[in-house]
């Protein structure tokens, strides 16, 4: 069976490492970023009417500034992302698990939301909320990550910005692009992995579901020989 490379940080990667094991997967975890806290003050609560939060990092990573918040309902990005805040002590008002435009598109266009994210972040220009954005973390990539002896393959890429540095790091490195399939998270991480590679597939929905769901179907597939 094929092999399948988890790239997304700890402990993410680690939990997707133990789903795609479930499935019957060869999976192994080879995180191309390390996340880490930043200084941040927490502003007043009575200023918002929710905690916006798109990613389970910000709940990791948040520390002491995150007790302030805690009457504020989170809006949650991901099933993982309202788990964490829900065993930090938040209340959840909505979770979604189509992307943030789709959540903010299925609530309240007149909330004032404090969204606590990474420094690299998309943006959600069509939101109709008033949204206050706050670093709390940041993904620095990792310098010692090899991808020799990598052929055959199937990569799982979570984020554009993964995309961008797995592109990187196949061109300083001996990598066989034409050997290694790719599963994207979305069509943002798809197009930042760029060309060359055996293919490059995008899952059914951005849920760690659906793209184990197609690296398995990749797996079934012979590679190039």
């Amino acid at each position: 069976m094929r092999r399948v490379l988890v790239l997304r940080p700890e402990p993410g990667a680690s939990a997707t490492v133990e789903r795609a094991r479930a499935l019957g997967l060869n999976a192994i975890a080879l995180p191309l970023f390390e996340v880490a806290a930043v200084d941040w003050q927490a502003p007043e609560p009575s200023g918002f009417d929710g905690l916006l939060l798109t990613s389970a990092n910000a709940i990791r990573h948040g520390g002491d500034g995150l007790h302030k918040l805690r009457g504020l309902p989170v809006y949650a990005v991901g099933e993982a992302t309202g788990e964490a805040a829900r065993e930090a002590g938040f209340d959840i008002a909505s979770t979604g698990d189509a992307g943030v435009e789709r959540l903010l598109g299925s609530i309240d266009p007149e909330l004032r939301l404090l969204h606590l994210a990474g420094e690299d972040r998309r943006e959600a220009p069509d939101a109709r909320q008033q949204i206050r954005v706050i670093p709390v973390y940041r993904s620095r990539a990792r310098d010692s990550v090899k991808l020799e002896g990598l052929a055959g393959s199937v990569a799982l890429i979570h984020s554009a910005r993964a995309g961008r540095r797995f592109a990187e790091l196949g061109a300083e490195g001996n990598v066989e692009r034409g050997t290694i399939a790719v599963a994207a998270f979305g069509s943002e991480a798809a197009d930042a992995v760029g060309d060359g590679w055996e293919v490059v597939e995008t899952a059914e929905s951005p849920s760690d579901d659906a793209l184990l769901a197609l690296a398995k179907g990749l797996c079934n597939t012979p590679g190039p020989r």
